[in-house]
């Protein structure tokens, strides 16, 4: 029976980055991915160029992470953003800043993130078996037992990094959760988060049109990003990011032009009286949605009474949209939910029950925007995880 001091099960990049973080600290280490590669799920990530992290503070990093992300604070004093900017670049993976402090690969390419951490792996001396799942994990007398598909191992540290249950079709069918569950650890309720949203709303009318930096709002959460009008409702960063909020039934509201005040519009469409109202509204908004606003109302902006005036800028500047709920985590690029963090020893990321059993990445219950949020809280979470000495460390 083969012997290692640590095994990580899942390749994704926890799991990549907790192997790298072992080896490093010296540990004889194994990395055990079911698909034929690693880094499936990341492969597909940032339209398949990769957002690897976000270059903002801690500040706007924990603002990203809006799925308890405060649990990450002493994470964060161990390994951050800046942390994993710098390993790129050390080990020849050139990063590049996008707006809102997205960081991609120069290449523009997935492939050369997976290929740094595996060259890393691999120059670290550590092991990685793929195409091999995970069958069951059991601990006896201070030893893990992993039985995989074709072979018994044992460890003093088991790294659990299986991901969610978003995106079935890359290996994240909720493995980490049930070994969560195996070893009496609580799982909070799974559901799609970074998700698009499904609205009773015009979709034909608006399908296809995308806006720049507008503003949806609920309640007491406002979110200003890029939006995407589709055929069954709303998708892009502001609708992804406002899905860790809403559930269905909800109504948000949606501000056109948030950078221009109700006053300041209303006087715009005075000043332009004379003008046709599509023409005068095509000036500020992409003639779709203009049109849209248009219609069922007078041709001449001066032809409006005070009322439509007055509703007119009340629809652009606080648009009501139902939420009838979101897609399913099959379709999401999130799981809101996972491994309970009580459980979880927060500067160890250690099970409070079982010693030497740590869980990284999308496996716990943390959730963050797209953005580079939930990558950098998996690379950082398996640095942590894979630098920690079990104490029946012999």
């Amino acid at each position: 029976m083969t012997h290692y001091d640590t095994i990580v099960i899942g390749g994704g990049p926890a799991g990549m980055m907790a192997t790298i973080s072992s080896a490093f600290h010296g540990k004889k280490t194994l990395l055990i991915e079911k698909n034929k590669r690693l880094g499936k799920k990341l492969a597909g990530t940032g339209g398949g160029r990769c957002n690897v992290t976000n270059n903002g503070s801690l500040d706007d990093l924990l603002a990203g992470i809006p799925g308890n992300g405060r649990f990450l604070y002493s994470v964060f004093s161990q390994f951050d953003n800046h942390d994993i900017i710098n390993f790129f670049e050390d080990n020849g993976c050139a990063l590049k800043v996008e707006d809102h402090g997205r960081m991609f690969p120069v290449t523009d390419k997935s492939r050369s993130i997976i290929a740094c951490l595996e060259d890393k792996i691999q120059e670290l001396g550590a092991t990685i078996k793929t195409q091999t799942e995970v069958v069951s994990v059991k601990k006896m007398d201070d030893l893990f037992h992993v039985k995989s598909s074709d072979e018994s191992l044992t460890s003093h540290q088991v790294v659990v990094t299986t991901g969610g249950k978003t995106y079935p079709s890359t290996g994240s069918t909720g493995f980490g959760h049930d070994l969560a569950r195996h070893f009496k650890l609580a799982v909070t309720p799974l559901e799609s988060a970074e998700s698009p949203l499904l609205t009773d709303f015009n979709h034909k009318a608006l399908q296809g049109i995308s806006l720049d930096e507008v503003t949806l709002s609920y309640d007491k959460h406002v979110i200003t990003h890029d939006l995407l009008f589709t055929h069954f409702g709303l998708s892009g960063p502001a609708a992804l990011r406002m899905s860790s909020f809403v559930k269905g039934g909800e109504e948000l509201r949606l501000d056109l032009l948030p950078q221009v005040t109700s006053d300041d519009l209303l006087g715009y469409l005075e000043k332009e009286r004379e003008k046709s109202l599509k023409n005068a509204l095509k000036a500020k908004l992409p003639e779709r949605l203009a049109d849209f606003l248009a219609q069922d109302l007078p041709e001449k902006v001066k032809q409006l009474d005070p009322k439509q005036l007055l509703d007119l800028v009340d629809k652009i500047k606080a648009m009501p949209i139902p939420v009838t709920g979101k897609m399913s985590l099959a379709k999401s690029f999130v799981t809101k939910g996972g491994v309970d963090l009580k459980e979880i020893n927060p500067k160890t990321l250690e099970s409070k029950k079982v010693a030497g059993l740590h869980f990284a990445g999308e496996v716990l219950d943390i959730n963050a925007h797209t953005g580079g949020f939930n990558i950098t809280s998996a690379l950082c979470t398996g640095w942590v995880a894979g630098s920690q000495y079990p104490n029946s460390w012999s």
